[in-house]
């Protein structure tokens, strides 16, 4: 197994209630090192870049005023197979198919509410990481 780094978001539905920290030790408890992280207000053309994958679906308006609703926390994570890891700690993206324990399951409100956003792959990670974070902010 080999130590890599995957970018979190933890959506706006956490930050409005008040489970960072809740989220953060379901994160840290599977292993994972935080070793960036920062809270901000998200533009609609950032979030429309970040998710243009989805522009096509019936849900992107949804997705783009749903994430610019109030503070994200944007995170990089670090440890050993941290991309397969975090999208376990995660759970399905509807949190009523989710396993008990995980983000989704203890905290989404909604499949669009789902409380936060994983990298699904290395060349994603990296991409997503290097949109929100300087190099010098990357300190594990």
């Amino acid at each position: 197994m080999a130590i890599e780094r995957t970018f979190s978001i933890l959506k706006p539905d956490v930050t409005r209630r008040n489970l960072t920290g809740a989220v953060n030790a379901l994160i840290e408890k599977a292993g994972l090192r935080i070793i960036a992280q920062k809270r901000v207000l998200i533009t609609k053309a950032q979030a429309e870049t970040f998710y243009a994958v989805h522009s096509a679906r019936p849900f992107f308006g949804e997705l783009v005023e749903s994430m610019i609703s109030g503070p994200v926390v944007v995170q990089v994570l670090e440890g050993e197979d941290a991309i397969k890891k975090y999208r376990e700690v995660l759970g399905a993206t509807d949190p009523a198919k989710a396993d008990a324990g995980t983000i989704r399951k203890e905290f989404a409100l909604s499949v669009g509410e789902n409380s936060a956003h994983g990298s699904d792959a290395p060349e994603t990670a990296a991409v997503e990481i290097a949109q929100w974070f300087a190099g010098n902010e990357l300190v594990g």
